[in-house]
């Protein structure tokens, strides 16, 4: 397997694409027909259908731009160039951290490359929910095909490492059913280092694929270009008003640009779309804007084995279990899907819980510790609504979700779940990650503590990396922000295309269900703007 030559500085060189950087000064009007805010699932899709379909397409990113040459494997930088907020996005209250992409490619660049197609259970509740009849397992099949062709989306082949076979193990003596993940990559090197953007370009992110073709197709990149506010008059969009901005996100000046276009599409993810509709006055009669985002909540559990795990290395997810999605109804008790968590060390000593000594002690095990996760399913009953999206005084964006009773229940059965399997592998003991948390050294032993594991916010460790909702799609106007194609109820030339759209959680990581959605509303769109029918490359 070879690297692959930087694909911007080639494509620079090759093509001379467009590509300005807001720190950098930005001119004070320009014009296109589509404008797309954000880079990431959602953005990349769209610019490469809609360069395709002959469209001038600008694309404005408020990240900076960082390709295969700057990855060089190290967390601190990592997070403090391609993660929102250096990585230390959080909930309102701080109960919940929040790892979410800010950089060209978006989370796509810096994501685990487990790759799910929409569950059909999920996608049933919409349509009867949520009025969304046309978004059916078999309308959506070629959708999804589409995109996984255009991105190498297959079942991970390669034998995986013993962070992922652990959990394999665990579930196969306890009858429990596991399977391999489908992953989008191509001459992967299994590094391990997917995290921290991928060095040697395996990974099929927007920053290698749709990016790029957008770009030689004419396509024009804004990035550390920051979108304030759409300007909104008669039930259209007149312009979208954008600021140059530092990697810390700082403006740098009071200089402004406009964008004027003929359609506007807002992709910059779950938290900052809704945001930057609030921060427009974007019409809202039903008060329902921000509401119902969610985050597929995530528990944590560290097991000790005899044998070197060595997390760190190797691909970082490849082995998945549904069985406790599917052991209640999907509106009953919260479901979970169970996966494996890479291990590098940064992260892995908030994972593991603990300060000073306590962690010191816990550090001392971390070649031979596995570490599993669960995401909780919200949003499919009552009293799992999400959270909302609320501007705070500066217009950014802040996440009010409350951890209520139902969704810590069914944290602290995923806890008692995933130390099952850990032990059940081979586990010398297991660490719950809770604030009650200690090492167990028999599944007796952890049962009878966990069942009385005082579960409330901050005591229970939950993180996220999934965010979900915000703008969700609708079969009318009271059900959603914008309609089944993705186009806003009230602003005519206004689409979302990303993760905001979705009225519920997935119970999946997020990636291709966006990519395969937006396969389908950029499709339609781009058709509706030039009468012509494009596809994704092969």
């Amino acid at each position: 397997m070879s690297k692959l030559p930087d694909v911007f500085r080639q494509g620079q060189a090759q093509h001379q694409w467009k590509l300005f950087n807001g720190e950098l000064g930005l001119p004070e009007k320009i014009t296109c027909d589509v404008a797309i805010i954000g880079s990431g699932a959602g953005a990349g899709i769209t610019a490469e259908l809609l360069t395709k379909a002959g469209l001038d397409v600008v694309i404005l990113e408020e990240g900076p731009l960082r390709t295969s040459t700057d990855f060089n494997q190290t967390e601190t930088q990592a997070y403090n160039d391609l993660y929102q907020e250096s990585a230390t996005r959080a909930t309102m209250d701080n109960s919940m951290s929040i790892l979410q992409g800010r950089c060209v490619g978006g989370t796509t660049v810096i994501n685990w490359t487990s790759s799910f197609r929409t569950p059909d259970d999920t996608l049933k509740f919409w349509q009867d929910q949520f009025g969304l009849k046309e978004l059916n397992k078999e309308a959506m099949a070629p959708w999804f095909e589409g995109a996984e062709k255009r991105l190498n989306v297959e079942p991970w082949e390669p034998a995986p490492n013993p962070n992922n076979e652990l959990l394999r193990t665990g579930a196969s003596k306890l009858g429990i059913t596991a399977k391999v993940i489908p992953r989008n990559v191509k001459g992967c090197w299994n590094t391990g280092s997917c995290g921290m953007g991928c060095p040697t370009n395996a990974k099929q992110s927007m920053l290698i694929t749709t990016i790029p073709t957008a770009l030689t197709n004419g396509a024009r990149l804004y990035h550390q270009t920051r979108a304030e506010k759409l300007e909104i008059s008669n039930g259209e969009v007149q312009g979208v008003v954008c600021s140059g901005i530092r990697v810390n996100g700082d403006r740098v000046s009071d200089k402004q640009m406009r964008v004027v276009a003929k359609h506007y599409v807002v992709s910059g993810g779950a938290i900052n779309s809704p945001a930057l509709l609030k921060r427009s006055d974007t019409p809202d009669p039903h008060g329902i804007l921000g509401t119902r985002t969610f985050l597929h909540p995530v528990t944590f559990s560290s097991g000790v084995f005899s044998d070197k795990v060595e997390g760190w290395a190797g691909a970082p997810q490849t082995i998945y279990s549904d069985h406790y999605l599917h052991t209640q109804p999907v509106d009953g008790p919260m479901g979970f899907k169970i996966e494996a968590t890479p291990m590098h060390p940064g992260l892995t000593s908030v994972l593991l819980g603990g300060v000073g000594a306590d962690l010191a002690e816990r550090f001392k095990h971390y070649p031979n510790t596995q570490l599993l996760l669960s995401l909780l399913r919200d949003g499919f009953h009552p009293d799992a609504v999400g959270g909302t999206v609320m501007l705070n005084i500066d217009g950014s964006p802040l996440l009010n979700y409350p951890i209520t009773p139902y969704v810590l229940e069914g944290a602290k059965r995923s806890l008692l779940a995933m130390s099952e399997i850990q032990f059940a592998a081979g586990a010398q003991k297991v660490l719950p990650y809770h604030a009650q948390g200690r090492y167990f050294s028999n599944m007796a032993e952890a049962k009878a503590a966990i069942d009385q594991f005082a579960m409330e916010p901050f005591k229970t460790g939950l993180g996220s990396a999934h965010v979900m909702g915000g703008c969700r799609m609708g079969g009318t106007e009271a059900q959603g922000v914008v309609r089944a194609d993705g186009t806003h109820w009230q602003v005519k030339n206004l689409s979302v295309h990303d993760g905001s759209l979705f009225p519920t959680s997935l119970g999946a990581n997020p990636q291709l269900s966006i990519y395969g959605l937006t396969n389908r509303l950029a499709t339609q769109l781009a058709r509706k703007l030039t009468g012509k029918d494009v596809s994704l490359a092969a």
